[in-house]
């Protein structure tokens, strides 16, 4: 059986990630539903990564939070596997990351704890359909990730710099996008920066964002804006030199059953 180049139902997104048809970036998939980062802890770190999540809700903004040892999800996607239902994923030991995989069947363990939290692809396809078409999004690719210089606010053991993703559009639809994307708040809701990317720290003269995906481009009469992301516990690790921690692959999110109304409503 082929993969197919688009989905539009989650499940069948994720039954193709378990089968290993489809390994790629989720950023242009399953339009309308609800897209997730992974953050997966031993038991023992969890109530400090969710305190973490509490207090810097615009980046680490949760969905749903499994039991220990458990791998099946229950409220945005009953049924769903963790060790199975992304493209794929990378572990973290103590803050390095010493491999990507493509399912974590042999390394899940009976303490591990499952954090699913809100990601900006959820708006992308509604941007586009708005009139805000981006061209990340029409590429399939996820836009530029960077590392800021915002400091979230410390948990526990858990500390280090927010990561952000980076768009561009034209002056005169700045107010529009940020009134759009500030209705998502379960999924990091609107920029928490506008304009010069040197003021967080970013520096558009090196050609790869940090953590990959569409370079930031502006073009005349195009403002840059930012908006906190996910992979800030990617980050968070390595600041903190977690002892372990797995987590997606950027660009390579869960796909929940959520739909975008019905996160809108919440």
């Amino acid at each position: 059986m082929t993969a197919a180049s688009h989905y539009d139902d989650p499940k069948t997104l994720r039954a193709a990630c378990r089968q290993g048809q489809w390994r790629n970036s989720t950023s242009g998939q399953c339009s309308g539903y609800v897209q997730a980062n992974l953050a997966i802890l031993p038991r023992d770190l969890a109530f400090d990564f969710l305190l973490f999540c509490n207090r810097n809700p615009r980046p680490c903004p949760v969905l749903e939070v499994t039991d220990p040892g458990d791998p099946m999800l229950r409220e945005i996607a009953p049924g769903a596997d963790l060790r199975t239902d992304l493209p794929a994923y990378r572990v973290f030991r103590d803050g390095e990351i010493i491999e990507e995989r493509t399912d974590l069947l042999d390394v899940w363990s009976e303490d591990l704890v499952g954090f699913l939290l809100g990601c900006s692809y959820t708006f992308d396809a509604v941007l586009d359909s708005s009139g805000f078409p981006q061209a990340h999004h029409a590429e399939g690719r996820e836009p530029g990730i960077y590392v800021s210089n915002i400091a979230c606010k410390p948990a526990g053991r858990f500390k280090g710099p927010m990561v952000v993703t980076a768009r561009a559009f034209s002056g005169d639809k700045v107010t529009e996008v940020v009134v759009l994307t500030s209705r998502f708040r379960k999924t990091h809701g609107g920029p928490v920066y506008v304009g010069d990317p040197s003021a967080l720290g970013i520096d558009l003269a090196i050609p790869e964002p940090e953590y990959g995906g569409f370079p930031l481009q502006p073009e005349a009469g195009q403002v840059p804006l930012f908006w906190a992301c996910g992979v800030t516990p990617q980050a968070v690790a390595r600041a903190s030199r977690v002892p372990f921690m797995i987590t997606h692959k950027p660009g390579h999110m869960f796909v929940s059953d959520l739909t975008v109304d019905e996160v809108i409503r919440d």
